[in-house]
């Protein structure tokens, strides 16, 4: 799928394998796993069977409401441009890219769902940089 302002992002599947560190070590999520009894196992046996859809700047992806997505722009202010200095870097350097060559390639930010209730799983910078252009990102969204 592709967003596209004078500048494109192209989003294609994710690799859960890469998102490990999300569901073992991020404390902010562990609450809404164990509220919807999601597992490791339970995420990677239902990924290949997610969808690419688009995630325009809202608190829901349709009738899904989505923790932790941070969507607006004082989410952005707060969680992402005065972030620590590694973190915002990452954000820097995908910026500049987009920037110099005019298009990128991105995995596409996870959003897993169940009971009705989504969660940003992974890729919050890559979803602002969508957001921040101008753009509609894709998130893959994952139904459990």
């Amino acid at each position: 799928m592709i967003s596209s302002s004078s500048l494109t992002i192209t989003w294609h599947c994710p690799d859960i394998e890469e998102e490990r560190w999300e569901f073992f070590n991020h404390p902010a999520k562990q609450e809404w796993y164990r509220s919807h009894d999601i597992t490791w196992e339970r995420i990677a046996a239902n990924f290949n069977g997610g969808t690419l859809v688009p995630y325009p700047r809202a608190a829901s992806i349709g009738d899904i409401p989505v923790a932790l997505s941070y969507y607006s722009y004082t989410d952005y202010q707060t969680y992402l441009a005065r972030a620590k200095r590694g973190y915002r870097k990452s954000y820097t350097q995908l910026e500049d890219a987009l920037q110099i060559s005019g298009s990128l390639a991105l995995k596409a930010p996870i959003v897993l769902c169940s009971g009705g209730e989504g969660l940003l799983f992974s890729g919050y910078r890559r979803l602002c940089l969508g957001w921040n252009y101008g753009m509609v990102p894709y998130v893959w969204l994952v139904h459990l």
